[in-house]
């Protein structure tokens, strides 16, 4: 197999073999996929599926690949949680994620017996780069007493510093229960500014957070969806909390990536437009044949680094293989194992504004480079 910026797929011959072992896959992505397309990505999924009972491994596919990638490869769907957890339970020697690398540190931390690899080490995120475990440490020597709540949407150092890790959809529960055990009334919640301005909006606890944004929502405006309802009359607007509060104000609905998906599936909207990365539409698309989606594009450059040509070259390779040392793994776990012990809160995905969406403070220490690059 050769590097990993050329893409070896379009080498590989669509066979009768290849046909055979592909064609009850492509009703799930012909809606998408036209029949030519599909006779170039076919070999490639033949070849993925076949090594992973091969080599016992399992593909972790985010709701953000592309739908020939969530649909044809993938063994566990849905957001980067969910994913990690799956990766845990499973009894797969080798875990393939796809999608970016503080989520296959999380596979990581959950699975420490497991080998974990990500097809492009180079798949990163700007949320996650936002922040170092240094810098939390500042923040906790800033303002001592007060208990850190982080992102999932981080790297294992961080995770390694905070007291409890958060998900987009049960933020407001673990900023209540965390302050509420700890007797005060501030809370720390990084790195996602927008998240912590949305949560902040929805309780009495005051909020200080850290100026890191998601490159994909925080590029979407409010004048955005007044345009999409100026030319999609009746049209039901969902919205990730990571988009500033303005955004989500202008919304119907606010979730998590999984929050979304199952507002479509529960509700089943004649139109609807998902206020997020490009390809969840098309995966919840192909799902909910009789919705009609509304598609403002907005990619994720680093998920789009995840292709199947990738796959199929890290499982013939057995690259790259992610390594967490267990010193911050063991602290990074403790932090995730005590969100995940918190039990789920009916409609805790829903951010509907009740208050202002001000913070105390939102913080960047100018010494500690906020885009430096991921490590690993």
């Amino acid at each position: 197999m050769v590097a990993d910026g050329f893409n070896p797929g379009f080498s590989l011959p669509y066979t009768p073999e290849v046909k055979a072992k592909t064609e009850h896959l492509y009703p799930l992505v012909e809606r998408l996929i036209p029949r030519l397309e599909w006779e170039l990505h076919a070999p490639i999924i033949a070849a993925i599926n076949d090594l992973k009972k091969e080599k016992d491994a399992v593909i972790l596919a985010h709701n953000y690949m592309t739908p020939e990638i969530f649909a044809c490869v993938g063994d566990y769907r849905g957001d980067s949680l969910m994913l990690a957890q799956e990766a845990a339970r499973t009894d797969a020697r080798i875990i393939v994620q796809a999608g970016v690398h503080f989520m296959a540190e999380t596979s990581k931390i959950l699975s420490p017996e497991k080998t974990v690899l990500i097809p492009d080490m180079e798949a990163g995120c700007s949320l996650a780069t936002s922040i170092t475990g240094a810098d939390i440490r500042l923040l906790k020597e800033k303002y001592p007493g007060i208990p850190v709540v982080t992102y999932v949407n981080t790297t294992a150092d961080v995770k390694a510093e905070t007291d409890i890790c958060c998900t987009s959809s049960n933020a407001v529960q673990v900023v209540e229960h965390i302050t509420s055990q700890w007797g005060v009334d501030k809370v720390i919640l990084i790195p996602d500014q927008y998240l912590a301005k949305n949560v902040a909006a929805q309780t009495d606890i005051k909020v200080i957070t850290w100026a890191g944004a998601c490159e994909v929502h925080e590029r979407f405006t409010p004048e955005d969806i007044r345009e999409i309802r100026a030319g999609n009359p009746g049209v039901i607007v969902l919205a990730h909390p990571e988009c500033p509060p303005d955004v989500l104000e202008e919304a119907d609905f606010a979730g998590s990536t999984s929050g979304m998906s199952n507002y479509v599936k529960d509700n089943q909207p004649k139109h609807v437009v998902l206020i997020t990365e490009c390809s969840m539409s098309d995966n919840v698309a192909l799902e909910n044949p009789d919705v009609n989606f509304i598609r403002p594009c907005n990619l994720c450059p680093h998920m789009k680094r995840i292709t199947l040509a990738k796959i199929l070259h890290s499982l013939q390779t057995m690259r790259h293989e992610v390594i967490v040392d267990e010193a911050i793994a063991e602290k990074a776990r403790l932090a995730v194992q005590r969100m995940i012990d918190l039990p789920l809160t009916k409609g805790q995905s829903t951010y509907n504004q009740t208050g202002s969406p001000e913070v105390l403070a939102v913080e960047s220490f100018a010494q500690i480079d906020p885009r430096s690059s991921l490590h690993g």
